[in-house]
């Protein structure tokens, strides 16, 4: 049995590492408040625009225009922005798809529980898996947003195309478009045919689900489905109107996603802080009855010992 002087110094110990993790629990808290807030900014104006442009693909005449403009449905086409009959979840295959780009997102920092292994899990899957189907690691460009993924894909093997970590150290929309335009501008060129990201969902507080989708081409299935056409008067026409309102459309993908990451991040970060924080107190409970028993029971030997002395 531990002596009293080492229990007593082990609930210092414990209650330093509890003022630590309750600060960091705090801070997590209070950025999770702002990157909730600058979601919830975001997602009507965002939903808006996604109903605006999948009510407007529903008008057949238009389809045409896109098809034959903007290379609609077509895998070879190269144009500003591309939309497919493909999944938002579809994996691409070696011979339709030549160069495939992964985005992947996680964060610069630990201590945010499970939230960066799942990320590296499901990425390390992704990749496995199309090298399985053909591509080569020379086939795949990766970015990482993210110091934790970049340093797991680099001793895997993986050589890194760019490392973004900044751009999750502070969400900023100029730093999220700047980076969408060259993704756009590399699959514009025929650089890359797909681009894939992997990133955290804040689906609530508790849950943070790993989502892998498609980012480039854009998926048709995601604007077509219960989408009633818009009754509109269209100024100058439509066919200009989806031409800047596709890369718009993309340009706020990219910060909803960086958003919805890092609001992911301090959510789980904020958990594993609480329940560091509840282990803590209850371990210092623990050692604090283990300390007033040990030190009844020399209380009582040493009443022992004066009573048998005094017999005697």
């Amino acid at each position: 049995m531990a002596s009293l002087k080492e229990i007593k110094t082990r609930i210092g110990s414990v209650k330093s590492t509890l003022k630590i993790t309750s600060a960091m629990k705090m801070v997590a808290s209070a950025k999770l408040r702002k990157a909730q807030l600058a979601l919830g900014n975001k997602l009507p104006y965002e939903r808006q625009l996604h109903r605006i442009l999948a009510g407007m693909l529903q008008d057949d005449d238009l389809q045409k225009a896109i098809h034959d403009e903007l290379g609609l449905g077509n895998p070879h086409g190269h144009s500003p922005v591309v939309l497919q009959d493909i999944h938002v979840d579809e994996l691409p295959k070696k011979d339709h798809v030549g160069r495939v780009a992964v985005v992947v997102f996680s964060s610069n920092s630990s201590l945010c529980g499970a939230f960066n292994a799942n990320v590296i899990r499901y990425v390390t899957d992704l990749l496995d898996r199309l090298l399985r189907s053909g591509y080569a690691k020379e086939d795949i460009d990766i970015y990482a947003a993210g110091k934790k993924a970049a340093d797991a894909l680099q001793k895997s093997g993986f050589e890194l195309k760019k490392d973004l970590h900044e751009l999750v150290a502070k969400p900023d929309y100029e730093k999220s478009t700047d980076f969408a335009e060259d993704i756009i501008e590399s699959f514009i060129t025929g650089e890359v045919s797909q681009v894939m990201m992997v990133y955290s969902h804040f689906a609530s507080p508790a849950s943070q689900p790993v989502v892998g989708e498609n980012y480039l081409p854009l998926a048709l299935h995601d604007y077509d489905r219960g989408a009633e056409p818009l009754d509109y008067i269209l100024e100058p026409d439509p066919l200009s109107l989806v031409r800047e309102l596709l890369p718009q459309v993309l340009m706020l993908k990219m910060y909803s996603v960086v958003l919805d990451a890092a609001a992911a991040e301090h959510a789980a970060r904020t958990m594993a802080m609480q329940i560091a924080s509840d282990n803590a107190e209850n371990l210092i409970s623990e050692l604090t009855l283990a300390y007033n028993k040990g030190r009844q029971q020399e209380i009582t030997a040493e009443i022992l010992d004066l009573v048998g002395g005094t017999m005697a």
